[in-house]
């Protein structure tokens, strides 16, 4: 049995999980977005699972990306392309790129 959500009850979940600081609310925002997006486009219905989104999805910035994979991107742009690449991108927000993890 699947509960439709809406952003509200999405962020509020992450608290309730004490993962109100996995991403900001941008990313939280892009998170939402791109999964409803999956939802709409394949028909599938995606279980509400703090936890799990919590390890397959980051936000991480410019530093965080060349710090956790060794690499020397210049820019945002230069490390979204690589990830792109290496995986799905959710999006991105003015600082960070929240992605699945690779």
């Amino acid at each position: 049995m699947f509960q439709s959500v809406g952003f509200c009850d999405f962020t509020d979940a992450f608290r309730a999980h004490d993962r109100q600081d996995q991403f900001t609310y941008d990313g939280l925002r892009i998170l939402f977005d791109y999964l409803e997006e999956y939802e709409d486009s394949t028909g599938e219905k995606i279980e509400l699972d703090v936890i799990a989104l919590c390890c397959d999805y980051r936000e991480y910035t410019l530093e965080d990306i060349n710090r956790e994979y060794q690499e020397e991107f210049d820019t945002l742009e230069d490390a979204e392309e690589w990830i792109q690449n290496q995986t799905s991108v959710a999006g991105k927000t003015d600082d960070a790129i929240v992605f699945a993890c690779f």
